[in-house]
């Protein structure tokens, strides 16, 4: 038996998660911040630490009590170093470093977007063929990714701009649906008429897999601004953007297949959980003969389980941390260190 406690605190999520070599996933406990920032429209960093601050001990604990554990059980704590907001990342990894030395166990740093790229492994730990590639997109990156092996990644393209998920979720504000707002933009989108406006597409003419939302994003501000304000109106600007986003995701993702003629892809993070999304990108695999690997909705966001699954990994291989506290706000997936 290997129990790994995960912490996750990168950003606007506390997640706590009990994951065993043998058993899989035994507990998993998300706390959101999402009213909290509403007010702002956006994460407050100083808010988003404190509150994890005040959540993170709580959440082990109830983590702990449903996995029928003590915490003297654990045989490692796994917690995010990065990226994302310094404070909030000081404090998991205060928490799991402390708890590490206390109990005398292994602490193992964990890359947030290795969690999410790894996170369709949790379902029954299942086995995902590499090499392959992986689009992680989600609130704080858009980013395609050669995953060689587990551990070894090079970068092929990202966001030159504002990410995908920050995209969503600053049109959904727009429209009145609140932040965050990509689950209320997609729902309101079910609504509209496709093609009802034609807005543009960056970089999808471009050779390479990088992405470029800002102009997209300005361009439906504007028509926002511009409209006449009526829930049909609001719901075809919807349907249109929401359709133009995932047409620039897809042609990303089929290019870069055929680029490095892999089969297999890999979708995570928090904007894979759109149903849209995930619709057409099953249907440009199928028609390529290639496979792809989602998570489950609930492990799209960020989450405790998937750092104690990657923890668990870097565990049996001996890759644990020293003494010192030390996280990463920015750290490319090129230089994880095995």
């Amino acid at each position: 038996m290997c129990l790994i406690l995960g912490i996750e605190t990168s950003c606007d999520e506390t997640g706590i998660a009990v994951y065993d070599a043998n058993r899989g996933l035994l507990s998993n406990e998300i706390y959101s911040q999402a009213k909290l920032h509403a007010n702002y429209g956006g994460v407050v960093p100083e808010l988003a630490a404190r509150d994890h601050m005040s959540k993170v001990v709580p959440l082990i604990q109830r983590s702990l009590s449903q996995a029928k554990l003590r915490l003297a059980d654990i045989d490692g704590i796994a917690y995010t170093a990065g990226p994302g907001l310094i404070a909030a990342l000081m404090v998991g990894a205060s928490v799991g470093r402390s708890l590490a030395y206390a109990l005398q166990i292994p602490a193992i740093p964990v890359h947030h977007m290795e969690g999410h790229l790894l996170s369709p492994m949790l379902q029954c730990n299942k086995e995902i063929p590499f090499p392959c590639v992986a689009l992680l997109v989600s609130g704080g990156h858009t980013q395609l990714i050669l995953a060689s092996s587990i551990g070894i990644y090079k970068i092929l393209g990202e966001s030159l701009d504002d990410a995908a998920g920050e995209t969503f979720d600053k049109i959904a504000k727009l429209l009145k649906l609140g932040y965050p707002g990509g689950m209320a933009l997609s729902k309101l989108a079910q609504h509209g008429v496709s093609n009802s406006y034609v807005f543009p597409r960056p970089l999808i003419n471009r050779s390479n897999f990088d992405f470029s939302f800002s102009g997209l994003k300005t361009f439906v501000v504007n028509v926002i601004k511009n409209s006449d304000a009526e829930e049909q109106t609001y719901a075809n600007i919807a349907r249109v953007f929401e359709d133009t986003m995932v047409d620039i995701l897809v042609t990303k993702c089929r290019r870069a297949l055929e680029f490095t003629k892999l089969k297999n892809l890999i979708v995570a993070g928090g904007v894979s959980a759109n149903e849209t999304l995930r619709k057409q990108l099953k249907e440009m695999v199928f028609l390529m003969g290639s496979q792809l690997f989602c998570a489950r909705p609930e492990f799209c966001t960020d989450n405790g389980a998937m750092i104690a699954y990657v923890g668990l990994l870097r565990f049996k291989i001996g890759l644990f941390s020293d003494l010192e506290i030390l996280v990463r706000p920015r750290w490319s997936m090129e230089y994880i260190s095995l």
